[in-house]
């Protein structure tokens, strides 16, 4: 680690960054915390900071802020930046196109990029049937729109989600997550005609995760076929692997039994792949893991390389069953954004990101099951590709240990690697590196972490 802010102040960022961890002032410095001064007197507190370094460029597996700090970035801005910061391909793509126009309004007077985005959403998501795409803002607007268009087409109302589930923000998205604090608390009251159902918590499941898969799914069924009536049910939402919740990914088996018995009762079954989609997972969407087809997909974060875009996905006889008008938004799909999007799926596919996924997940899985070994208040690591997470638990048992998790995410940040926390109960670790990030940062932000729970 250098002992000086080298000539990189000067470069812009993107892929040119130097990749090296550079500390020269304490985290945050005086810069920043001059910063997080004006933030206080000019944002709502309701508006959260994870790490109050201020930043000025980013590229490759690291963020630069404004005290000449270098630190490696295990968060990729909550799983937007797969491709890294200012791509090559998004930033000329973008670039070019805000020289062109920046907004017409698709509903308005269209363009290509817009066409050019579904087009490719259609190819690349799982399934061979005929499909439609509509492009949002974000992702709990693409949850919305995905309960809208299901709603339609079955002409049915009742929603059915999943403990531990985060789906938004918004009034809906809200009444679709299961944790309360900090996404619900003091929000309410939410939208009616939401059910939540047992999701297979391997880790977490009582009688053990070899039972898991079959009686969480037996247990979903019946609170559904008893409580709400399948006939009333207009869609089934869950993530493939759950974001928010923890990086819990449900027990082999659980979601084909969901999907199937989805299908059997015309049911909508929609794959919340927000957080898991675009290679995160070494898939380029997760559920494809199981061989489970959606009969909808939601995606957002890592589509546009930070731009803010979203997207619903799915059969075309579904998509098509709201009404001419119902579906859209002034800024849905806007052609940067596009661009942008257009731009990170060339770089997914040329750089094949999937298998850098891959690479990183047996990277860091073997590094963290060694940690585990020597460290009882890992209670378990998990996760698949680069959506990696440990979960913390009191020695001795799995009791969920929230205060040693805030601990070592301090030491982590006090020593130049980002990371994030998660959790239904505020003790997961979750891991969430650039896709594009060098093998030795991500070593050296693993040899970080390990020096935080030495320090315990």
């Amino acid at each position: 680690m250098s002992a000086a802010p080298s000539s990189a102040g000067q470069l812009p960022g993107g892929p040119s960054l130097p990749q090296e961890r550079r500390l020269v002032t304490a985290i945050p410095g005086p810069k920043s915390q001059e910063l997080q001064v004006r933030k206080a007197a000019a944002v709502p507190a309701g508006v959260g900071t994870t790490l109050p370094v201020y930043i000025t460029r980013a590229g490759g597996g690291v963020v630069e802020d404004v005290d000449g700090n270098s630190l490696i970035d295990f968060g990729s801005g909550i799983a937007v930046t797969n491709v890294g910061n200012s791509a090559e391909a998004v930033v000329s793509r973008a670039s070019e196109q805000l020289a062109a126009f920046t907004h017409t309004c698709f509903m308005v007077t269209p363009y290509e990029g817009y066409v050019a985005v579904a087009e490719q959403l259609n190819e690349l998501t799982p399934g061979d049937h005929e499909k439609r795409t509509a492009l949002f803002n974000s992702g709990a607007e693409a949850v919305e729109n995905a309960v809208k268009i299901a709603r339609a087409y079955t002409k049915r109302t009742a929603v059915v989600v999943f403990d531990h589930g985060y789906h938004g923000r918004t009034n809906l998205t809200m009444g679709l997550t299961a944790k309360n604090m900090p996404y619900k608390h003091g929000f309410g009251p939410f939208a009616p005609e939401i059910y939540r159902v047992p999701v297979a918590y391997p880790y977490r499941w009582l009688t053990g995760p070899e039972n898991c898969a079959d009686e969480a799914a037996a247990q979903a069924i019946d609170i559904i076929t008893k409580q709400v009536g399948a006939e009333n049910v207009a869609a089934i939402i869950i993530e493939p692997i759950q974001g928010e919740g923890g990086f819990i990914e449900p027990a082999k088996g659980f979601l084909p039994a969901i999907a199937e018995f989805a299908k059997a009762n015309g049911i909508v079954f929609v794959a919340d792949e927000i957080q898991t989609g675009f290679c995160r997972t070494g898939q380029w969407f997760a559920c494809e893991d199981e061989g489970v087809v959606p009969d909808l997909i939601t995606t957002a974060k890592g589509i546009a390389g930070g731009l803010p875009l979203a997207a619903v996905t799915g059969r075309a006889e579904i998509m098509d069953a709201a009404h001419s008008g119902g579906l859209g938004g002034t800024y849905g799909g806007n052609p940067v954004a596009c661009a942008a999007a257009l731009g990170s799926i060339e770089t997914m596919k040329e750089l094949d990101l999937t298998a850098k996924a891959q690479r990183i997940g047996e990277v860091m899985l073997g590094r963290l099951r060694a940690l585990q070994e020597k460290y009882d208040i890992i209670g378990e690591v998990r996760g698949r590709g680069a959506m990696i997470a440990i979960e913390l638990v009191k020695p001795g048992g799995k009791e969920p240990n929230p205060e040693a998790t805030a601990a070592v995410a301090k030491a982590c940040h006090t020593e130049g690697l980002v990371v994030l926390t998660a959790g239904t109960y505020g003790n997961v670790l979750r891991f969430l590196p650039p896709l594009v990030i060098p093998e030795h940062l991500l070593n050296e932000g693993l040899d970080i972490l390990e020096g935080a729970f030495a320090s315990l």
